[in-house]
């Protein structure tokens, strides 16, 4: 089995998966008007770094805090891989900056660059899944990265996809989505944690779908994001479900598609977690913190639904279970989908 042993994340709204959970259950967003971040770009609301950060740098340091010391010497190992999420890479370079990750903790195999646009995270997770399967590796750090730049603000706002205040996913009123940036890192063993007071993460399954519909529109009947959601559910009933951790960008069809695939896939009544009107679009970024904070929720059986949000659903996920499963679902240009199951065994 695939462990998750540790994470963090580093975002407008704080360092650590902790303080950004607690940001999260404060209904804190990280979403503002930015009107003088690129030249030449029209004001936009987005969820970004007070002070620019350096993609590498970053990177690095949402690993060292995932790490931890208990950690710290397994990125150097022989039987560790590093896997980064990202669409834009630094300026467009994918592989060189995952080199310099791997090289500045001494790790000596060629990492894997994951770039499936905005379904990177969760493609990084199966990829991570299938590397620890084939027994190629024990260990697989995965780290999902992007920050804002003037070439992506000025191709959403093309697109006239950007919403002018914070997103409202699934609201009747949405106008579209934010851009956010962030760096979250999830590390993955075939081993679980030491020490019994802990909670156990399992990564159980995963699928990834094109719908090949178009280059920038979703299939209008949720196809990929449906046998993706088949997939990971397979032999398992609605009820086995505590939570659906959805894309949720409040743009019109991408927030009609996940509905009509859920529906199909005849989940319609299991409590769901928008999270993008607290961190925005994260791209690279969005499948690993996304992930990570729908494991925090059903750990602490937390409010699923968002800030912003047109969800109505249940207010929290139920308490008193011992064995709990969350699917994280992701969906992206290209007619992209894909999707994740964790399983969360034991209590705090």
């Amino acid at each position: 089995m695939v462990y998750c042993i540790g994470h963090s994340i580093i975002s407008p709204l704080g360092q650590g998966s902790q303080a950004n959970y607690e940001a999260v259950r404060a209904g804190r967003t990280g979403l503002k008007m930015h009107s003088n971040r690129f030249a030449d770009v029209e004001p936009f609301c987005a969820s970004l770094f007070e002070k620019p950060e350096q993609f590498v740098p970053l990177c690095i340091r949402c690993v060292e805090d995932a790490l931890g010391s208990q950690l710290a010497d397994l990125s150097s190992q022989k039987d560790t891989v590093f896997i980064l999420s990202t669409t834009k890479g630094d300026d467009l370079d994918l592989l060189t900056p995952a080199q310099q990750i791997a090289k500045h903790f001494g790790n000596p195999n060629s990492p894997v660059v994951v770039s499936n646009a905005c379904t990177s995270g969760v493609c990084a997770q199966i990829t991570a899944m299938r590397l620890l399967d084939a027994d190629l590796y024990k260990h697989a750090i995965i780290i999902g990265c992007d920050l804002q730049t003037r070439f992506i603000v000025s191709g959403f706002q093309s697109f006239k996809a950007l919403s002018p205040e914070p997103c409202k996913p699934f609201s009747p009123d949405r106008q579209g989505l934010n851009l956010g940036e962030a760096a979250a890192c999830m590390v993955l063993s075939y081993q679980p944690s030491a020490g019994s007071d802990q909670m156990t993460w399992v990564l159980e399954a995963g699928s990834i779908h094109n719908d090949a519909n178009h280059l920038s529109a979703p299939s209008r009947t949720g196809e990929g994001a449906f046998r993706c959601l088949t997939d990971v559910t397979e032999g398992l009933q609605p009820s086995d479900i505590t939570l659906i951790g959805v894309h949720g960008t409040g743009t019109l069809y991408n927030d009609d598609m996940e509905q009509m695939a859920i529906h199909r896939a005849g989940l319609q009544d299991v409590p769901i977690s928008a999270l993008k009107p607290h961190f925005g679009h994260t791209m690279g970024a969005a499948g690993v913190l996304e992930t990570i904070l729908c494991l925090k929720i059903v750990e602490s059986h937390g409010v699923p639904t968002s800030l912003h949000s047109g969800v109505s659903q249940k207010s929290k996920v139920e308490s008193g279970e011992s064995e709990r499963r969350l699917i994280k679902m992701l969906s992206g240009f290209g007619g992209v989908n894909a999707a994740v199951r964790w399983k969360v065994k034991g209590e705090r």
